[in-house]
């Protein structure tokens, strides 16, 4: 087991180690970030102090170098926009951004779970048929539309729920939270259940697929003949069958839920990295922009890891060091 572990954290840093060759070359080749920082008024002599200073003069290979160089110290420059280390402002950000997704996830999975549940075990009712109906318009949905549907109905025509921001906050482990105030729990509903429709959707016609697919199967068939009850057919050798592929998708869809919050958070104006990211995409903020993708590389390196190793406690006969 450890010397698989270690085989994967290797391949981990493999993978990370090319992805920030592509990112960089992607993110350096894109424009000049002077034309839009400088003056257009600004005479040569100032525009090659500004190019000399963010070291925009070196050859692509050198500012790579140095780009490892800082990456390996935490350290990917300070932002052409406000002046301050690239990587801190992302940080100060992360905590709204991890609070909505981690919302929304929840939102995903206690709703979608049971409703998927329900439908696989009575597929042919009415109520079933509801349900799976109304996945596909989770699915179908534009997020920017709903999002502006809920904004329309429960905070313009309702007024129940405000409309944007984060609202107040309280600290909890160093770091200010929406979810412990009753005013930041509020501004947090729209934008989680917006954020969580499309995955809700899917975590409901995954369960209910997977159910549909282990209820013929010879084991369920064989604890049904033994007398066991119903709940507990459902609870220890269903629920328990569906575990390897939920944890996978959940896993993976809780880092895209963080990646491509920017939607989400540009309608509800949350004070996330979405808006950041949008903002330094309009203004190549390269140390921005190069911050955040490496940081989404990681994160999603750091979820296949761990669900690799979750798939080793749900199931005993997966190992980490199985060949195809």
């Amino acid at each position: 087991m450890a010397i698989s572990l270690i085989r994967r954290l290797i391949q981990a840093l493999f993978v990370i180690l090319a992805m920030t060759v592509i990112v960089f070359v992607g993110v350096s080749v894109i424009g000049n970030p002077v034309d839009i920082l400088i003056n257009p008024d600004a005479n040569q002599a100032e525009r090659l102090r500004l190019i000399a200073h963010y070291g925009l003069d070196q050859p692509l290979w050198k500012q790579y170098l140095l780009f490892l160089q800082g990456l390996m110290h935490g350290d990917f420059g300070d932002s052409f926009v406000y002046g301050r280390p690239a990587l801190g402002l992302i940080l100060e950000r992360l905590p709204a951004t991890f609070e909505l997704a981690i919302s929304a996830l929840l939102i995903a999975i206690v709703v979608g779970l049971p409703l998927g549940l329900y439908a696989g075990l009575h597929p042919h009712r009415i109520s079933s048929r509801i349900i799976m109906s109304g996945s596909i318009l989770g699915f179908s949905l534009p997020t920017f539309w709903v999002g502006l549907m809920l904004v329309m109905v429960f905070s313009v025509e309702l007024h129940w729920l405000p409309t944007n921001g984060r609202g107040a906050t309280a600290e909890m482990l160093g770091v200010q939270w929406s979810f412990l105030t009753r005013d930041g729990l509020a501004h947090l509903l729209l934008p989680a259940f917006n954020l969580a429709l499309f995955k809700t959707s899917l975590v409901l016609r995954l369960t209910r697929a997977g159910v549909q697919e282990v209820l013929p199967q010879d084991y369920i068939k064989f604890a049904r003949a033994k007398g066991l009850a119903d709940r507990r057919i459902i609870f220890v050798h269903v629920l328990k069958n569906l575990m390897i592929p939920l944890v996978t998708i959940i896993g993976l869809e809780f880092g895209s839920l963080i990646a491509f919050s920017v939607v989400t958070e540009s309608i509800f104006a949350w004070p996330g990295m979405g808006k950041l990211i949008i903002d330094s995409i309009n203004l190549l903020d390269r140390p921005v922009i190069v911050a955040y993708l490496m940081m989404m590389v990681v994160l999603f390196v750091a979820l296949n890891f761990l669900i690799d190793v979750c798939y080793t406690l749900l199931d005993p006969r997966v190992r980490l060091d199985a060949k195809a």
